[in-house]
């Protein structure tokens, strides 16, 4: 995504916008959530000519597509990303020494937009997607959708008491048998 910049030249108010539509690259997301490479981005961009560089402005459509974190459920939805980044002439004298290996650089009368889209869209995708804010996930033993099943539950017995599981419903049974002398003697 190489823009040619030669238009603006280097004087400072000079601008021109961009409003295109530009396959996505490879890599623009995280494990569960990104955009699919060679989706369409819509790109609605501002390039103006300042005395350190260009600055570029504006806003990218993406489609987002992933997983929700939670239930594994597919997720797709439009995301509207904010856009803001200088790109200083290479031979400017302002650029700011203790981060001069980060900057971005108009090279060859050109900007490479790519990195900075990546950055701005990565950045705002969610970190634990979701596919609603209450979604109750997975059920961890056997895997079934707990929202589509919200009474679903496992009778789970702690190993230490399982010596204790014949006896439920022991007392009613006692209760019910009839009685001995010897449960008599014990009474009294």
């Amino acid at each position: 995504m190489i823009f040619s910049v030669k238009d603006l030249g280097r004087s400072p108010g000079s601008m021109r916008t961009i409003e295109e539509h530009v396959p996505a690259p490879k890599d623009f997301g995280v494990a569960l959530i990104g955009v699919q490479e060679g989706s369409d981005m819509e790109l609605d961009l501002r390039l103006e000519a300042v005395h350190e560089g260009i600055l570029v402005s504006g806003t990218a459509d993406v489609e987002v597509s992933g997983e929700c974190g939670r239930c594994l459920i597919p997720i797709e939805y439009t995301s509207g990303v904010e856009i803001q980044e200088l790109f200083y002439y290479g031979d400017s004298g302002s650029l700011p020494a203790e981060e001069e290996e980060d900057l971005h650089r108009v090279e060859n009368d050109s900007i490479d937009l790519e990195p900075v889209l990546r950055d701005a869209v990565v950045t705002s995708l969610p970190f634990q997607p979701v596919c609603r804010e209450d979604c109750k996930g997975l059920c961890s033993e056997c895997g079934a959708r707990l929202n589509d099943e919200p009474d679903h539950h496992h009778e789970i017995l702690d190993p230490r008491w399982s010596a204790l599981a014949g006896l439920t419903g022991t007392a009613a049974e006692n209760d019910a048998a009839p009685r001995t002398e010897s449960d008599e003697r014990e009474e009294s």
